[in-house]
Formats: C-alpha cells, sequence, structure tokens
C-alpha cells in the first residue's frame, strides 16, 4: 500500500487530533506541510509533529494553502478551519485531484455540502467528514447490534448534550456563534451526536420540527436547541443540546430504545456503554459494562485515529470512505431543518431545499 502524503489547512482548536491521527498512522501516512494564516500556528503543529514522530523530518508551513498546493506532491488534505470556510477550500483542493477530509460541519448551507459532494465526484477523490465519534468502540458495538436486528422495532432515540460554554469560550475566536461561519450550539457541539442519532435509527428522515433559542451567551445563534425528528419508519428522534449547563459539561448521551432491546451510551464522548440490555441475552450486561474503557482527555474522543485510517484505505483500495460527503450532509441537514422550523415555526419536510445559515440572519 502506498504511504500517503498529508497536508493539514488550519491549525488551531481540533488540528492537533489531525496530528495525533498521522502520528498514530504513520506506517501508512506521513505528514508533508501545513498551512495556517497565523504562520506561528502552522509552525506550532509542523514543529509538534516533528517533536512526536522523533525523526529529523521536513514539514514545510504556509500561510496560502493555494501556493502549498502549487508546491507541495499531496494526497490527502485535512481541513480544520472554520466551519464557514470549509466549502470553498475543500472545492478548491478536489479541483486540484486532493483527497479531502473535512472538518464537522461539512458545510452551513445544502447547497454548499452538495457542491462539496459534486467535486468528489467529477474530480475521482474521497471525501470523508470528520464524524469521529462512529469509531468509538461502543458506537460499533450499538450498530452492530441495530444490524443484527436484536432491538425489534425500533421506537425512538435520543441525543442529549448538555454542556457548558461560556463567553470566554466565545470570545476566544469572534468567528464562534456566528451565522456566517459557526452556527449556535446545535451545529457545533451537538452535531456529533447528531449524527449518531440518525445513523442508528434506520430510516431516512421525515420531518423535523424544533425550538431554538438564546438564553445566556451573547452570540448570533443559539445557545440551546429542542428538536424532535420522525422517521420514514416512525420512528421518533429526541434532541436537546445546550451551551448553558451550570457550571460546566453535565452529559453527551446517545439512547436506543427498541421493541427487544434498550442501549444507553455516555462518557465524556460517547464512548462508554451505561446501559445494554436485550430481550434475546445472547451477551451478559454485567460483562459489557465491566469492559469499558476509560474516558479520554477531551470531548473530542478517541475517534481520529481510526478515521484517518479508514480513509487511508479508502485511497488505497478505491472505495467509498464509512463517513463520506452524503453521511456528513445528513446531520448537518437535520441541523439546518431545525433552524428552519425555529423560524417558521412549523415542521420541516424532507428532503429539506437549500437553507443555510445565513437564512437565520
Amino acid at each position: 500500500m502506498k504511504k500517503l502524503r498529508f497536508a493539514i489547512i488550519g491549525c488551531g482548536r481540533i488540528s492537533y487530533k489531525h496530528v495525533e491521527a498521522l502520528v498514530n498512522n504513520r506506517e501508512e501516512a506521513e505528514l508533508v506541510a501545513v498551512c495556517d494564516i497565523e504562520i506561528e500556528k502552522a509552525e506550532g503543529r509542523a514543529k509538534e509533529y516533528k517533536d512526536k514522530m522523533n525523526l529529523d523530518l521536513t514539514v514545510n508551513t504556509y500561510a496560502d494553502y493555494k501556493e502549498m498546493l502549487r508546491k507541495e506532491d499531496i494526497d490527502v488534505v485535512t481541513i480544520a478551519t472554520e466551519s464557514g470556510y470549509h466549502p470553498e477550500i475543500a472545492i478548491y483542493c478536489m479541483s486540484n485531484k486532493k483527497n479531502v477530509i473535512c472538518e464537522k460541519p461539512m458545510a452551513l448551507s445544502i447547497k454548499d455540502a452538495d457542491d462539496m459532494i459534486a467535486a468528489s465526484k467529477s474530480n475521482d477523490v474521497k471525501l470523508c467528514v470528520s464524524h469521529q465519534n462512529r469509531f468509538n468502540k461502543p458506537i460499533k458495538q450499538l450498530r452492530k447490534a441495530l444490524d443484527e436486528g436484536r432491538f425489534g422495532k425500533l421506537i425512538n432515540g435520543t441525543a442529549r448534550i448538555l454542556w457548558n460554554r461560556n463567553m470566554d469560550y466565545y470570545r476566544q475566536a469572534p468567528w464562534r456563534g456566528t451565522w456566517e461561519l459557526d452556527g449556535g450550539t446545535l451545529m457545533n457541539q451537538c452535531i456529533h451526536n447528531i449524527d449518531l442519532l440518525q445513523w442508528m435509527m434506520g430510516s431516512e428522515v421525515e420531518s423535523v420540527y424544533a425550538e431554538c433559542g438564546n438564553f445566556l451567551r451573547d452570540i448570533e445563534a443559539e445557545d440551546f436547541g429542542a428538536v424532535v425528528i420522525r422517521f420514514k419508519n416512525k420512528a421518533i428522534g429526541i434532541i436537546e443540546g445546550s451551551a448553558c449547563v451550570y457550571p460546566k459539561n453535565l452529559e453527551e448521551t446517545l439512547s436506543v430504545f427498541g421493541e427487544k432491546g434498550t442501549v444507553a451510551i455516555g462518557g465524556l464522548a460517547v464512548n462508554r456503554i451505561e446501559t445494554w440490555r436485550f430481550e434475546d441475552g445472547k451477551d451478559s450486561e454485567d460483562e459489557i459494562l465491566k469492559a469499558q474503557a476509560g474516558d479520554p482527555d477531551t470531548v473530542y474522543g478517541f475517534g481520529h485515529t481510526p478515521l484517518f485510517k479508514d480513509m487511508i484505505d479508502a485511497v488505497n483500495n478505491n472505495r467509498t470512505p464509512l463517513v463520506s460527503g452524503e453521511e456528513g450532509k445528513k446531520g448537518m441537514s437535520i441541523i439546518l431543518a431545525a433552524y428552519k422550523s425555529s423560524l417558521t415555526k412549523m415542521p420541516v419536510k424532507f428532503p429539506l431545499e437549500n437553507f443555510s445559515t445565513l437564512d437565520m440572519k
């Protein structure tokens, strides 16, 4: 298998997980370039990679990603910039025949997401969206149980993201909480669990109804949202997302309820099974609970390393990555529908026609 050459665009808050994933996949990938408009951040990530690899390496740094693409031989670009810039950068990279891993959300409008997917297809390159929690071991166990039909008829699923993001968090980066570059709590903090919820319910979305509000944070977008999803198989999804929990993060939990099974997964990053009960009795709940690993250091979890590994395999074996552009669009579309519903005070039917966070301004 070819050892793939990676570049990172955007060297802020989340990009250290991209460095970590590349270090952990060192046999199959190498970082050759990093880019950030604040060159000091790019230099910091380059040094971090070289220090962790403990090798005398050259990682070139750039302030202009277009210059980087002209000068470097790159197989895969990872994008970790502000969310609103993802589509423009991703489409440019894919138009230059680069495979792309894009941080969540892939875009802030249906049109931009569709254009990214189209660019991937027309240029015959891979597009992966970084919903890394799909690779958590408990999440994979849950998905396997669903695929095996152990739940029987699905009734409902719930995603609860009860966190605290104070004004210091928003002041650190003025783009946070804006409709142009970020969206609110649902789009930023909650999208990972919303992605997991829709992935588990075994059906396309039929409609979305939501109530969103701004209660405490001095930002454009919402700091709390409540969403009800009706799926085509008649199951119901319930989302509770908050950045207002006092005084710190309380929980992030995904629960699935069926005719013959109940599972709840919590932990710091949806990484620990808390309830595992099935009528078939194929596995002991006590054994399942005892086998749980500890929490990760941050809410970003353990999933970037296997997500990058999946993308490497997808490129080398010419297959679709697990979290393709089409998959990445699904959770984002639910959130955009929730925004539209909160604006119109009406349920929103799917498929969702073009809607953007900018329509909320």
